[in-house]
């Protein structure tokens, strides 16, 4: 049911005035669809059902989602239920649905809250929805047994009541304090008008470091040409295709291609290796000096 151009006004007006069904017809409607994908049975008993739709979205105003985006939401659950109720089961599809309408809402309000993602686990999603109404009922007991709770006491007794961990409500505390801030807001207190985002360290390497750099880099690389100078072209193409190549291949893929056991292969390499040590100890006060 698409509920664009519409206002929530008219569409409980014409969910006020549907049809109110009997546990008879909710199943033959429910099984026409099922067995025929009957589409004027399951228009029926959605705009049947719209009215719980419409009850079960108003619950979740104070969010601050639009009420016409919550019903839309809403009937969006109630058609998965429609296409997911078996009314074999002997259970009343308004029982069934509100599940599926109850989540499709939840999950609304949590994309929308917040730029920043509020909560992706199961827990977290039942922090965001209970936790003002956990605390408010853990803070009347306490009165009522004449203690005053810190806010370490609440949190920890918060988290045993809802089985979460203490960081998690801690998190969802401050999630739930404000609304999200723009980076380019100005700050109200600088005469200049500088953002936010002005204040915010840069992470990128300073001139002098990416200078300094790609120094030292020419001269790695100086010292490791000299070092391959040193090998024969074989040794010269075992290292490079073993070590200097994105995935280095395999002493046995290169035993293949040059004629050799895997085992020599891995000698030619381990000689090679000897043999651009010995070139870079000549070399070794300043690679000692550049290694600090």
């Amino acid at each position: 049911m698409a509920l664009d151009g519409y206002t929530d006004l008219n569409v409980s007006r014409q969910a006020m005035r549907a049809e109110l069904l009997d546990a008879e017809t909710e199943v033959r409607l429910a099984r026409a669809w099922r067995d025929r994908r009957d589409e004027r049975a399951l228009h029926r008993l959605i705009t049947a059902y719209m009215r719980l739709a419409i009850s079960m979205a108003a619950r979740f105003r104070r969010y601050g989602a639009p009420m016409n985006d919550l019903i839309q939401e809403a009937s969006l659950g109630l058609m998965k239920a429609a296409d997911k109720f078996d009314p074999e089961r002997g259970v009343r599809f308004s029982t069934y649905a509100v599940w599926w309408i109850k989540a499709s809402i939840q999950d609304y309000v949590m994309r929308n809250w917040s730029m920043v993602r509020t909560g992706s686990t199961s827990s977290q999603k039942a922090l965001f929805f209970n936790l003002r109404r956990v605390q408010a009922k853990l803070e009347r007991e306490a009165s009522r047994r004449g203690q005053m709770l810190d806010q370490h006491q609440l949190r920890q007794m918060v988290a045993a009541e809802v089985g979460v961990p203490v960081a998690d409500v801690e998190m969802m505390e401050g999630r739930l304090s404000g609304s999200d801030y723009s980076l380019n807001a100005t700050q109200s207190w600088d005469e200049d008008g500088r953002e936010w985002i002005d204040v915010l360290e840069d992470e990128a390497p300073q001139a002098a470091e990416a200078v300094e750099g790609a120094h030292d880099g020419e001269r790695l690389r100086g010292w490791l040409v000299a070092a391959m100078q040193a090998l024969n072209p074989r040794e010269r193409y075992i290292v490079a295709e073993r070590k200097l190549k994105g995935e280095g291949r395999t002493l046995e893929s290169l035993g293949d291609e040059l004629g050799l056991s895997k085992e020599r292969v891995r000698q030619l390499e381990a000689a090679a290796f000897a043999k651009m040590r010995r070139s870079l100890e000549t070399q070794s006060g300043e690679v000692r000096h550049f290694l600090g």
